[in-house]
């Protein structure tokens, strides 16, 4: 059956990160029709959980018998298993896929969550339209995935689209250092109260989160527009690298600090275009995502629906 037929099925995707699990029910379009979300319990085994969850998911969405799950790990796709999670490492001594399998009744599909993320932003957001893509997530981590004429390309073993160990100078500091949530955090914190001006200054200084920062940026404080500024600017010099070599197509860059108006999307922009060959540069759009939190679990879905086919 052809990507096609997908326009008349139920489709169903499942993200699992370090906290939650979020599944999300959507159409041909990409948009949400339903979800579900669960907090992790973290002093329990995440399995059970998970279990349970995906059979609530069932419950509530109906559909059919195989969904896809996105995962914040390297996955080895001919076993089917995680072989490194950071956030997650109790996934690694299972055999994740099967265990849900036998315990739910469904054909699972698992994929790293940042390959997933990117897949969906190609079929169904703002990749959309391209033949090669590189995936930009920026979040709890920085990860990466890249799309080559239509298919996820993950390297030699698998690896391949790891943004966050990009080293941004000569003294070997890595992308993911300073562009995480939690470095942005740890950088504005220890700058802040080096401007009296801005509303920041009212926390306490381990009351500042990245979702305030954003805020501050969006309302016009200058210095939370300074640090997300700048974190544009080591992305961008991430960025221009990838540029160089790939000459790709299309940039799709996600995450909650890309909600803050265009500053760090236009500070990627002006670094890629300092630091690239000219041509390659012009050739190349940088965007930002049109499916925002839901990319990896839609993209998910839409592995799982096509591997049946």
């Amino acid at each position: 059956m052809s990507q096609s037929n997908l326009n008349t099925e139920k489709l169903v995707g499942v993200e699992v990160s370090k906290a939650a699990f979020k599944a999300v029910c959507f159409d041909q379009s990409g948009s949400v029709t339903d979800s579900l979300r669960y907090k992790i319990d973290r002093s329990n085994p995440t399995l059970p959980q998970l279990v349970n969850f995906l059979n609530e998911a069932k419950k509530r969405f109906g559909g059919g018998e195989r969904i896809g799950i996105a995962v914040p790990g390297l996955v080895h796709h001919e076993t089917r298993r995680i072989t490194y999670s950071t956030y997650i490492p109790e996934h690694e001594a299972i055999n994740f896929a099967s265990e849900l399998e036998a315990a739910t009744g469904l054909k699972i599909t698992i994929e790293n969550d940042a390959n997933a993320a990117a897949y969906g932003e190609y079929r169904l957001g703002a990749g959309r339209g391209s033949r090669d893509l590189f995936y930009v997530m920026l979040g709890t981590g920085v990860g990466g995935a890249f799309i080559f004429d239509g298919k996820i390309w993950r390297g030699a073993s698998g690896f391949a689209g790891e943004f966050g160990q990009v080293a941004i100078n000569s003294e070997g500091m890595k992308l993911e250092d300073v562009a995480s949530n939690v470095n942005i955090v740890r950088r504005t914190r220890n700058r802040f109260q080096q401007d009296s001006t801005s509303s920041l200054g009212k926390l306490d200084e381990d009351e500042i989160r990245i979702a305030g920062i954003v805020s501050e940026a969006r309302d016009g404080d200058d210095f939370a527009r300074l640090m997300l500024d700048r974190t544009g600017i080591y992305v961008g010099t991430a960025i221009a690298g990838v540029i160089n070599l790939l000459n790709i197509e299309r940039i799709v860059i996600s995450g909650q600090i890309v909600e803050a108006d265009r500053i760090v999307l236009d500070a990627i922009v002006r670094r890629a275009r300092e630091l690239t060959f000219p041509p390659s540069f012009e050739a190349t759009q940088i965007v930002a995502s049109r499916l925002g939190d839901n990319a990896s679990a839609i993209g998910a879905g839409l592995l799982s629906a096509e591997s049946g086919r």
